[in-house]
Formats: structure tokens, C-alpha cells, sequence
């Protein structure tokens, strides 16, 4: 009896934690409130980011299109919160390679998470699973001469 109840317990268990690891969302979160959020503010660098249609079409060097996928650890946080950091993350990595590359800004900033582009100019979009979450961005460099 003890072992009948012992191996119900473990199968039952085992059925919860594969259903909660296979969670693979697609979840979209609004870009400008998270920019004015402070923890924004402290992690982001001062390369001027534009989103999908809403970028300048003027600008005197192009360097081309870059791409970075960040991930973080969602254990123990909210949808939301996770995906803002891995948003953060993405969008200082971008931030990054415009300066290490010599420009000064990042336009046409589309999600393209599992290679799949979301373009919006006022949302981002975020792969949320149990244990981690995914931010995928595509993006343009430039230099705007100011």
C-alpha cells in the first residue's frame, strides 16, 4: 500500500513539473512605461533606441542590421517582470554594439523572437516559460550627426 501511494505521489508529481517546464509563452508588454521606469533609467545607456515605423529615415552612416537574443531566469518573478529584464537586457546589448561599432543610434527595433519579427512602435514581445524567459530583438545602426 505504502508503495502504490509512494509511486502515485512521484508520478503525479513528475506529470506537474513537466506540464509547468513545457509553459512556452508569447507575451506582449508595453515598451514606453517600461523606459520610464527607473530601473531603466540605471541600466540603459544614453544611445537613443526607436522603435519599428517610428525611426528616423534620415541619417548620415548606415552600419546595418544587428540582431541579440537575451534570456533570463523567470523563477520566482512575474511574466512582466522577467521579460522587462531580458527587454533591458536586449536593449543594452544593442545599445552596446552601436557604440562599440562608432554610431550613435538604433532604429527600426523589431521583436523577432524564434526568428518570428512583431513590429510595433509600442510593444515588445517576450517568450515566457516556467523557468525562463526570452527577448529577441532586430534592430539598425546608425549615425545621426546631431
Amino acid at each position: 500500500m505504502k508503495t502504490s501511494k509512494l509511486l502515485l505521489t512521484l508520478f503525479v508529481s513528475l506529470v506537474v513539473a513537466s506540464s509547468a517546464q513545457a509553459r512556452d509563452e508569447r507575451l506582449k508588454f508595453k515598451i514606453q512605461p517600461l523606459l520610464e521606469t527607473t530601473k531603466a533609467k540605471d541600466a540603459l545607456l544614453s544611445v537613443p533606441l526607436h522603435f519599428a515605423e517610428n525611426s528616423p529615415t534620415k541619417f548620415d552612416k548606415k552600419y546595418g542590421k544587428v540582431s541579440t537574443n537575451k534570456k533570463t531566469n523567470a523563477f520566482m518573478k512575474s511574466d512582466q517582470e522577467a521579460c522587462e529584464w531580458a527587454m533591458l537586457s536586449a536593449l543594452k546589448a544593442l545599445q552596446e554594439r552601436a557604440l562599440r561599432e562608432g554610431m550613435t543610434d538604433v532604429i527600426n527595433i523589431t521583436s523577432n523572437y524564434k526568428n518570428i519579427p512583431f513590429s510595433s512602435t509600442t510593444e515588445f514581445e517576450c517568450g515566457s516559460g516556467a523557468v525562463m524567459a526570452g527577448v529577441a530583438l532586430k534592430g539598425t545602426l546608425v549615425k545621426i550627426e546631431k
